[in-house]
């Protein structure tokens, strides 16, 4: 929700201009590059009963979906600073919460399994699930929304509802886990010695194939919020020209134009999952994980080239992104968890929760760094928001075009990026049973 919409959201339901807005993006960007390594530290050196990661998530969950109600909650105020200030506030809130839940929670990746491609079944598992219930949200917010406003109320009442309906429902299974999971190999890493955060950085950097996949999750994320981000300005001023309340009937339901194009791309998504899965088993992690961003830019190049109202090629679209974003969602995950057994193998530590507080801020910076960019650009080129009430509304040329290239041309060049980075990626499935190997001699020794 916070991908797809929070863009939109401040810039047509709060109001703030698009520039301005963008600030607040970048504090949290800031700010991110604080808290999440500090608190994957914190949970690699959790000493409790009940585990490394699993106390965050009994602890954090519920307050964690809180705040996802005052991330969609900005009052009514004229005074464009002050509504900048209360949502970077609350974007800072948001952020602090969700990495004390998300860096524990990923955590818990190789410390449920050891074996390669278990794990690429674990990321797969867990993205199937991720997709179906992402596309819940693309379908059920803005029917949420429309909801509340037939009722009566207003827009950004109606995002403050649709914020507590999936607070709360993204905050109950963190808690479950919390109370049901175990830690199988959390025991291996519980005595070792501390070091200090910057010895910790420094020994995360050294490690070669990490640094290829962060910029693998770098460049996989920003082409994922690109689209995430942009398209609903796409959707709405140029598919829809300017009809705000746009919609298309898809097998017999009217749905609104962003739910009907996001709801099939990740039904694609989620129908994908079992492809990749079992195209990474027999051949490798990488070489499927290529194919699908080579899949992902073609199509990303085909979006440049919807007309105004063409529905039907823009539904096929939907569904051939769904192939590449489902490998984007799958396949990073799974890779991560094999470099840290090369990291121990190499400094004799397990260190997850460091690994993973990288992962996550590099997961968030992206979406911040993202939405920064996009309203920048959108600011500059002569984007205006729509004046309270109006259900049509055209944007300038110079902003339509801009917004085509960011969903097209952009795109299609940052996926470049994740090729040419998993290319020369070094840990290969041969490499990684070696080290796995080695570690067995090792802990037997031990």
């Amino acid at each position: 929700m916070r991908s797809i919409f929070y863009a939109i959201y401040l810039t047509d339901v709060v109001g703030i201009e698009p520039r301005l807005a963008s600030l607040g993006a970048l504090v949290g960007i800031v700010w991110d590059a604080i808290n999440d390594p500090i608190i994957g530290m914190l949970s690699d050196r959790m000493k409790s009963k009940l585990g490394r990661r699993r106390p965050f998530l009994l602890w954090f969950a519920f307050p964690f979906g809180f705040s996802f109600v005052m991330l969609w909650s900005a009052p009514n105020w004229e005074s464009q600073v002050g509504l900048l200030i209360y949502v970077t506030i609350a974007f800072m809130l948001s952020d602090t919460l969700t990495t004390l839940v998300a860096v524990p929670y990923y955590s818990l990746t190789p410390e449920l399994t050891q074996n390669y491609d278990e794990r690429t079944s674990l990321s797969s598992f867990r993205t199937v699930f991720q997709l179906a219930s992402a596309m819940v949200v693309v379908i059920a917010a803005p029917m949420i929304v429309d909801a509340v406003i037939a009722g009566g109320g207003t827009q950004q009442q109606g995002f403050m509802t649709a914020g507590a309906v999936f607070g709360a429902i993204g905050a109950l299974p963190l808690f479950i886990i919390g109370l049901f999971i175990r830690e199988r190999f959390a025991s291996e890493a519980a005595e070792q010695e501390s070091l200090s955060f910057r010895e910790t950085l420094k020994l995360a950097w050294q490690n070669v194939p990490f640094r290829y996949a962060v910029g693998i999750y770098m460049f996989n994320w920003s082409a994922v919020d690109m689209v995430a981000i942009t398209f609903p300005f796409f959707l709405l001023y140029w598919v829809a020209q300017g009809d705000l309340l746009a919609k298309i009937n898809l097998f017999g339901v009217d749905l609104a134009l962003e739910s009907a194009f996001f709801g099939v791309m990740m039904f694609c998504c989620i129908l994908f999952v079992p492809f990749w899965l079992r195209i990474s088993k027999r051949f490798n992690k990488v070489g499927a994980y290529i194919a699908g961003m080579a899949a992902w830019i073609v199509v990303q190049l085909m979006i440049f080239t919807i007309q105004p109202g063409d529905t039907n090629y823009l539904l096929t679209i939907a569904a051939l992104a769904g192939i590449g974003v489902s490998a984007a969602y799958v396949l990073p995950d799974s890779i991560l968890p094999d470099v840290i057994e090369w990291d121990e193998l190499r400094t004799g530590r397990r260190q997850e929760g460091i690994y993973y507080g990288i992962r996550t801020l590099i997961r968030k910076l992206t979406g911040a760094g993202v939405i920064f960019i996009t309203l920048q650009i959108l600011g500059w080129s002569g984007y205006q928001a729509p004046p309270e009430g109006v259900t049509v509304y055209q944007q300038a040329d110079s902003a339509l075009f801009m917004i085509r290239v960011m969903d097209s041309f952009i795109g299609a060049a940052i996926l470049m990026g994740t090729i040419v980075l998993a290319w020369f990626y070094p840990l290969t499935r041969e490499r990684y049973q070696r080290v796995q190997r080695l570690l067995a001699v090792r802990r037997g020794r031990t």
